[in-house]
This record gives structure tokens, sequence and C-alpha cells, in this order.
């Protein structure tokens, strides 16, 4: 490889990880799930499901799915009580909202970083919708929790 060719794709790379830099998914950190559950249900968890959404996070079936079924102790995730079982356990639960944000983690309020202001977006509306904004008692106590534990 001439020695032009290498300065030009170390400065490409160099370039990509300048672009990306702050756009990487680090993960849901503990206090950001805390907050989204806080905003979800104050974190009362149920052992049913309401109108279609489980669990203290208030998973959808569709969420979990695309999350990519985590099920406790390695159950089927085709059996019939895998979704309910998982969302409506408190580890599952969050396991399957670090997995979704880990493959749809995105920069929502488009601020150069990816924190958990846009896990909440994507959390709250979906994947596809959350270049919106939040709006609610979700709003309300989700940024009450983030200013109360210092979440980004």
């Amino acid at each position: 490889m001439s020695l032009a060719k290498s300065a030009l794709l170390g400065l490409t790379a160099a370039l990509v990880v300048v672009l990306v830099t702050g756009q990487q998914y680090t993960g849901v950190d503990e206090n950001c799930l805390g907050c989204l559950c806080e905003a979800s249900t104050r974190c009362q968890n149920r052992l049913d499901c309401t109108n279609g959404y489980c669990g203290i996070f208030l998973i959808s079936w569709a969420y979990w799915k695309e999350a990519g079924q985590p099920t406790l102790n390695n159950a089927d995730p085709n059996s019939q009580t895998a979704y309910s079982d998982c969302t409506n356990n408190p580890v599952c639960a969050a396991e399957t909202v670090r997995r979704y944000m880990q493959n749809f983690a995105q920069d929502c309020n488009r601020d150069g970083v990816i924190n958990c202001q846009d896990y909440a977006l994507i959390h709250k509306l979906g994947r596809n919708g959350c270049y919106g904004s939040l709006s609610g008692e979700f709003a309300t106590l989700f940024d009450t929790c983030r200013a109360k534990l210092g979440v980004q």
C-alpha cells in the first residue's frame, strides 16, 4: 500500500472516530434504569399486565421481542408465559430495557451524546418516534428523578 493510500486510510479512520465520538452506546446505568422505572410506574411492580404493558417498566410484547426475548432462567422464549414472566420480574425487565437500548440507541434529542435522556425518549416514544418530547406524568417523574440522582 502506498504512503498516500495509508495516510488517506488513516485520515478516514480518524474522521470516522471523530464523527461518532459521543454517539456510541455506553449502556444504561443503574440510576438511569431507576429513573425509567420511576417514571413508568413509580417502580410499583404488578404481577399482571395491563393494556398490553407489563412490569415496572411497562414493557410491551413487541419491545420485549425486539430486545431479543430475554427470559428467566433460560426458559424457552416461545413459551406462552416467557414475555410476562420476564417483564414482571424486575431483573429480567431491566435486562430487557438494556438489550432494547443496545439494539436501538440513538441521539434522539440531537445533542451529540447518547445518554439517559435519549433512553427515556426511546423507551416512552419508541425507537422510531423518539425525536419528539416527553410529556405528562412520565416526563415530570423522569425529570425529578434525574435531577435528584444527577443523571445525564
